[in-house]
């Protein structure tokens, strides 16, 4: 499966439109790992306890978004975004969507 930011895909053309596929996960905090990140917030640096947070929550979102662009056909995602949001005290959503498409070689390319 081909993941684009972009509208297309180089050296390929965009045979069929499948259409909007998304992954989300919602994702709290553990109280010993805020407190760490607490404390480092004080001495400044990066909170290395959030950063692991976020890709996991990053990754657990394409997987959810990769499922159902397959279940669906797609060879490819593309015009592929991400979105946060702060959905309680402590808890974040991580959002992962785009359009999945069904792709041919570009023979205008040769």
């Amino acid at each position: 499966m081909i993941l684009a930011t972009t509208p297309d895909v180089p050296g390929r053309r965009i045979d069929k439109v499948l259409g909007l596929v998304r992954g989300n996960t919602i994702r709290s905090r553990h109280l010993g790992k805020d407190i760490q990140a607490g404390l480092r917030n004080l001495a400044g640096g990066e909170m290395h306890e959030y950063t692991k947070l976020m890709a996991e929550a990053r990754e657990q979102a394409i997987d959810r978004m990769l499922e159902e662009a397959h279940a669906m056909g797609a060879d490819a995602v593309v015009a592929l975004r991400f979105q946060t949001c702060e959905v309680a005290k402590g808890a974040a959503e991580m959002l992962c969507y785009g359009t999945a498409v069904t792709l041919t070689e570009d023979d205008s390319q040769s």
